[in-house]
């Protein structure tokens, strides 16, 4: 089967021409000519930005995706790409209105007009996976209006196929590449693959909604949907419908009355807030996903929908971070050196002066700038040159974050060009670690253990008499008694070569 799909992907690209936008930058021009000998045949009418969409759709969900994250990087690709591309993120070709409702009936075993008192079957949107619905809950449900996702028909096949030969790849990549052992490319596909798996099932993003919505119930900034969990199925999520504006039109925003400026800085809170206060973030936050509302009670909210991908991360994991983009923010690349060697990223014997000068190289003509003038595409290749040459390993628990970064930087560039992301980032994160470290930690833990305490305490004097007053625990017997046979096994053979070295002396003593 990766055969027959490395098949298809050829024959994908050859037919909508991928192959010259790669060939035309090999700087000789000779492959591209050869290119064109062997596929003479070929007439395109069609742009190359085009062509690219289409072969991504053509393609399937993973390429799909792919191309979702290259359209928010509009610093590393031309404007006629980025532009195309940003369609992947909501206008997907739908799949037919008979497939939903047959979806639907399946879930719930009776048809789509027993369960709502409306629906309509054309989708609003159509994503990689999945599309959505507008429909309204029967009276006796409550009468809601709603926004229905329904998971494409038979993508799991589609899926497993793609992350096969997605994983001989990487496979292939740690071979013959000098560095594709230390950036765990097999790692990474298997993240990757797990998130993906997660995301085809929709029980699972709805917890991932009720969750996210918990977390920011009182919020000032986000708005997350209710989800309506008696009508949820593997196949089929129901939840709150939601009203507003795609961040990326940004005309009607303004329209609207929207002050682009503050948008811009409350996405960088939302963004540093469920990564270091929740260490539970959503990790697929294209312009796609992301709407603001614009009516009088909640105007210049943010809107955060499609939650099937999320990251997580441990407390050690958002102490290191927090660390290092804290010591980023001071310019102290020294503890930035040394964050990395503490947590075992890069070598113990690694030479903490040369990888402080290293970092600085890399980072100190960004800081004082917008993000308009700042090249993010150049900075992550001299990054990415400093971690091979000091063997620094990419760490795939941390790759949805990653992700991420890239996606709030595309938000950020779209929204106010001028945002110095330092200034908005740097105060939150210092606040952050105070908490996490300061007196207020220190009595938010006591009160943490406190029930602990309460249990274990009365019990001391007793264990501490039990401790002082027990026999040798009866689990050691065996060990002491097999510690005493091979004593005294030593010492009779210690005693056999006594005597034979004593025998030897006197036998030439003899000879003499």
């Amino acid at each position: 089967m990766r055969l027959f799909r490395l098949a298809k992907i050829l024959s994908v690209s050859s037919r909508f021409g991928l192959d010259e936008m790669i060939l035309e930058h090999e700087p000789s021009g000779r492959l591209a000519a050869l290119s064109r000998i062997f596929h003479f045949w070929r007439r395109f009418d069609k742009p190359r930005s085009e062509r690219l969409r289409l072969a991504l759709e053509a393609l399937g969900p993973i390429f799909v995706k792919f191309g979702q994250v290259l359209s928010t990087r509009r610093d590393l690709l031309p404007l006629d790409i980025a532009d195309e591309l940003a369609k992947l993120q909501d206008r997907v070709p739908p799949f037919p209105p008979e497939q939903a409702l047959q979806q639907i009936e399946a879930a719930y075993g009776r048809p789509a007009n027993e369960v709502f008192a409306e629906f309509d079957p054309v989708p609003v949107a159509s994503a990689s996976v999945a599309q959505v619905h507008f429909a309204r809950l029967r009276p006796e449900d409550g009468g809601h209006e709603v926004a229905v996702k329904i998971l494409r028909p038979n993508m799991h096949g589609v899926i497993d196929h793609d992350l096969a030969l997605l994983d001989t790849m990487a496979g292939l990549l740690e071979k013959i590449w000098s560095d594709g052992k230390r950036l765990k490319p097999r790692e990474v596909v298997a993240e990757f693959a797990k998130y993906l798996h997660d995301e085809l099932d929709l029980m699972r993003e709805a917890a991932n909604c009720s969750q996210l919505r918990r977390n920011f119930a009182d919020s000032k900034l986000l708005l997350v949907p209710e989800v309506f969990w008696d009508h949820c199925t593997t196949t089929v999520m129901v939840m709150d419908r939601m009203r507003g504006v795609p961040i990326s039109q940004k005309d009607a925003l303004v329209a609207s009355g929207v002050d682009l400026s503050a948008l811009s800085k409350a996405g960088v809170e939302i963004f540093f807030t469920q990564v270091f206060r929740d260490g539970f973030f959503h990790a697929d936050m294209h312009p796609g996903n992301i709407f603001v509302a614009i009516d009088e009670a909640n105007r210049g909210k943010y809107i955060a929908l499609d939650f099937g991908i999320v990251g997580t991360l441990t407390d050690v994991d958002k102490n290191y971070l927090a660390q290092n983009f804290l010591a980023f923010f001071r310019r102290d690349y020294k503890r930035v050196a040394m964050a990395h060697i503490e947590a075992g990223w890069a070598p113990a014997d690694t030479r903490v002066d040369e990888f402080e000068a290293a970092i600085r190289a890399v980072c100190e003509p960004i800081f004082d700038r917008p993000i308009s003038e700042i090249s993010f595409g150049r900075v992550l290749l001299r990054l990415f040159q400093t971690s091979r040459r000091f063997n620094v390993e990419i760490q795939p628990q941390l790759f949805m974050l990653q992700k991420t970064l890239l996606n709030i930087e595309g938000l950020g560039r779209q929204l106010d060009p001028n945002l110095d992301l330092w200034k908005t980032a740097k105060p939150f994160l210092e606040r952050w670690m105070s908490e996490q470290l300061g007196p207020r930690a220190f009595l938010r833990n006591l009160r943490n253990e406190a029930p602990n305490w309460a249990r274990i305490v009365p019990q001391f004097p007793r264990l501490v008499h039990q401790a002082l007053t027990r026999e040798p625990a009866a689990e050691l017997a065996p060990i002491l008694a097999e510690l005493a046979r091979t004593q005294r096994l030593q010492n009779r053979w210690l005693g056999v070569i006594a005597v034979l070295l004593a025998a030897l002396l006197v036998v030439q003593y003899l000879s003499l």
